[in-house]
């Protein structure tokens, strides 16, 4: 852990002690049996949840440290340990191993003391693991000093340049037993960089000629209770200035040594009401230019590029379509394309008895050529994580992947279940019925179809101790869940900002003198 310098106590550190103690005094507490030993510093309610008591003690050490108190510096120090020792041994003995908490830092939380703070909080809530968001809404939370990536900082006051919170957050995390995980949207690059030069070609865009930033989206959670995303802007995947950008940026967040990195947003976006599901070729988001050449080059003949062609253009073909590629390509028995196996009828049928055929089988390319570039971007972006001997990881919707309807598909087509088995797979079990029980069984779908070997690990939206978004507490999600699937043995809870709404605003919007 970094020393804390002894620091001045002017009306900055007044009002920054003063939001120490605040923290500590509000956290919220779930009473229960489960104790980690007799000590006061650690009493451990349910779900390893620490004591009032044993919050008051650190965050009342950690003042005295702020003002230069060397002594409780140590005592705080020793303490963190002793915790972390703690914390380590409640979970190992208790269901689940692993608890993870999401979160997202902000400006405010370069002010000295307050990182440790809100660190603190998590191992207090009986959290082992952190999710932090390393890029969002088009910014990255690296060093606007030395970053190199598309994006900008996350962190951009003036005086802060050289503030690496990530690394500071890892650091201090492993100090206090937490394993910290990087986690990043991926086809969502923000708006930011759409206005970048030239990347215009580089968005995704329908048949309509519709990117994400004008087609009607569907609202989705934020780390904000009932707020939603309005900077999605998604890529084109087959795009290779795209792949580069990220594939650039993902190194630079390795560099930092995260214990693991999760990768968001691997789907295409959802679109509101009918726009949900796709069930025209127009739906798709496969008519980028990197992504329309890609699915051209999937033709295996003159025949069957041109055949292509023709569909994607217009969204159907003709008999007179099947009649002209014939008599254009005289030489090719039939149309090729990946996937396609031959009928070898010679001569071939008459075009009014192969156009449905052909037209079904050009709809399941179009398809699964949308998939692909989905899963093809995952496997680009998990490499450098997974040659640095690091935890790769996706996060997905569980009904993301399903068809819908007659011959329809839900419009985000993440193909979830042609994830590779060697991540980590990060179910969002979002369900709203009023009960645990469509939360459950979608965490039972992604189980049912997951491989031999995957490690599922559950991703549950709420706070403790209440309902919230038509959603039951955690308790009884994780009790509910246990019963279930007592064979995982890591959970999450999105977001740390839903449990402390009056904290997390504090952090957000504090002025920084």
């Amino acid at each position: 852990m970094r020393c804390l310098r002894p620091l001045k106590v002017g009306r900055r550190y007044r009002r920054l002690l003063g939001y120490v103690l605040a923290a500590a005094l509000t956290s919220s507490l779930i009473v229960g049996p489960l104790s980690w030993g007799k000590t006061a510093q650690a009493q451990a309610i349910n779900y390893c949840q620490m004591s009032a008591e044993a919050i008051a003690q650190k965050s009342s050490l950690l003042q005295e440290a702020l003002q230069g108190n060397g002594n409780a510096e140590n005592r705080y120090k020793n303490l963190l340990e002793e915790h972390a020792n703690q914390l380590q041994r409640c979970r190992q003995q208790n269901w689940p191993q692993n608890q993870a908490i999401w979160l997202r830092l902000y400006p405010c939380d370069v002010r000295e003391g307050a990182l440790e703070a809100l660190l603190d909080r998590i191992v207090d809530k009986g959290y082992n693991q952190v999710y932090l968001e390393v890029f969002y809404n088009g910014q990255v939370l690296l060093p606007a000093a030395t970053n190199r990536t598309a994006w900008p900082a996350s962190i951009r006051i003036p005086g802060y340049e050289n503030r690496d919170l990530l690394a500071e957050t890892i650091q201090k995390g492993h100090d206090r037993g937490l394993k910290v995980y990087a986690w990043m949207f991926s086809l969502n690059y923000g708006y930011s960089y759409s206005q970048r030069p030239g990347t215009e070609q580089i968005l995704a865009r329908n048949g309509s000629g519709q990117t994400s930033l004008t087609f009607q989206t569907a609202a989705g959670l934020s780390t904000e209770i009932n707020s939603t995303n309005s900077e999605e802007t998604f890529i084109d995947p087959y795009n290779l200035q795209a792949k580069r950008d990220y594939y650039s940026m993902v190194q630079a967040v390795v560099a930092r040594k995260p214990d693991g990195v999760l990768f968001d947003y691997i789907r295409y976006p959802r679109g509101s009401g009918a726009a949900s599901v796709a069930s025209r070729v127009q739906d798709l988001w496969i008519y980028g230019s990197a992504a329309q050449q890609a699915l051209y080059d999937r033709g295996l003949n003159q025949s069957g590029r041109d055949l292509i062609y023709r569909y994607l253009s217009k969204g159907y073909i003709t008999t007179g379509d099947i009649a002209a590629v014939r008599s254009l390509y005289p030489n090719e028995l039939e149309p090729l394309w990946q996937g396609r196996t031959p009928t070898n009828v010679n001569p071939p049928a008459p075009p009014d008895q192969v156009r449905a055929p052909l037209q079904f089988q050009l709809w399941q390319l179009s398809v699964a050529h949308a998939i692909q570039g989905v899963v093809d971007f995952l496997a680009m972006a998990s490499l450098p994580v997974q040659q640095a001997g690091i935890s790769a990881g996706a996060v997905f919707f569980p009904e993301a992947n399903q068809p819908v309807g007659q011959g329809g598909y839900d419009s985000r087509l993440q193909p979830w279940d042609r994830f590779p088995a060697n991540i980590e797979w990060h179910p969002m079990a979002y369900g709203t019925c009023g009960n645990t029980g469509c939360i459950v069984s979608q965490v039972q779908r992604v189980l049912s179809l997951a491989p031999p070997g995957a490690q599922v690990m559950p991703v549950l939206a709420g706070v403790w101790g209440a309902p919230i978004t038509g959603r039951p507490p955690l308790e009884a999600q994780m009790q509910s869940l246990r019963q279930a699937a007592p064979q995982l043995n890591t959970v999450s809870h999105f977001a740390f900002s839903w449990q402390e709404p009056q904290f997390d605003r504090e952090r957000k919007f504090c002025r920084l003198e």
